[in-house]
């Protein structure tokens, strides 16, 4: 059956195609459609506009990721100062201890040396605020260096301390 219409067809071909619809039928078939709504998002200027700018801001955080590895940064610097003020700050409690020590045994109150280094806390407190806020190299430099500074203040009245102790001794021997 479906031969005989393929033959049938294909013979009455020029038959077919000689005969065009009258406009007035075309125009009736044409109302009755629906007509396609005219949206925004079916635009093509839209949706290659948008895959424009997705490609260059993504193409703009593979190349630039500096915000994430300013971050990571920062909190790598964290935790680098956190080991340091541990380890010299027990140093700095030690030493504070025996200057203390020191002091009650011989009977010798604050000097300039104890001021100086009260003032360097001070300090120490300003510039740890600093890193909390607005962390850097050169902050967390400072703050090394101010521990540093504290230590040898101490070690320095520590190493005067134990000369007067024995100078007093020397000289009530030799009398």
């Amino acid at each position: 059956m479906k031969d005989s219409l393929k033959d049938f067809i294909h013979q009455n071909r020029d038959g077919f195609d000689d005969k065009e619809a009258n406009q007035r039928v075309w125009d009736k078939i044409e109302s009755t459609l629906p007509t396609p709504a005219k949206s925004l998002w079916n635009s093509v200027v839209l949706w290659r506009s948008a895959a424009a700018l997705l490609l260059a801001s993504s193409a703009y955080l593979f190349f630039f990721p500096a915000g994430r590895t300013q971050k990571m940064e920062q909190a790598a610097m964290k935790v680098e100062f956190r080991d340091l003020e541990t380890f010299y700050s027990s140093q700095i409690v030690e030493k504070k201890e025996l200057v203390n020590q020191f002091q009650s045994e011989t009977g010798l109150t604050e000097d300039e040396v104890t001021q100086n280094i009260q003032k360097l806390e001070a300090m120490y407190q300003v510039l740890k605020d600093e890193m909390d806020k607005r962390p850097s190299h050169d902050v967390k430099d400072a703050l090394v260096l101010n521990l540093l500074v504290r230590i040898d203040l101490l070690n320095q009245q520590l190493n005067r301390l134990d000369r007067k102790p024995e100078g007093k001794e020397t000289k009530t021997i030799n009398s």
